[in-house]
């Protein structure tokens, strides 16, 4: 019986810790890729607070809020929700200005980038 325990544990929790690490990775790569998003828009300004940054601070402003926010942020959607789509120290929206001019939220911009990756992948 003694022996039974510990093959009963690596039979059925290891399994089960490597499916949730597994997510892990996977939501980790899908915030990687919103923020290579943003990062490598050309030309594109990034409004913060009624502020215009260029494509990299704004990648480096978003790799700093996911630091700060911890274990809340566990998924890409925690991600948009916590630290892409609005400032929280305002509660303005975050804007991406095209280089056609046209401006979007980037809640609207992570979300569309999330449903391809979700359908094409990176």
């Amino acid at each position: 019986m003694k022996k039974i325990i510990p093959i009963l544990l690596i039979v059925f929790v290891l399994p089960a810790a490597v499916c949730a690490y597994a997510q892990d990775s996977r939501e980790a790569a899908k915030i990687r890729y919103l923020i290579a998003s943003v990062e490598t828009l050309e030309g594109a300004k990034f409004i913060r607070n009624g502020s215009e940054y260029d494509a990299r601070a704004a990648a480096n402003h978003l790799r700093l809020k996911l630091k700060n926010a911890g274990k809340r942020v566990r998924t890409a959607e925690d991600f948009i929700k916590f630290c892409g789509s609005k400032s929280s120290m305002t509660g303005e929206p975050y804007l991406i200005r095209f280089t056609d001019g046209t401006a979007m939220k980037t809640e609207v911009f992570f979300r569309k980038k999330l449903a391809a990756f979700a359908k094409d992948g990176p």
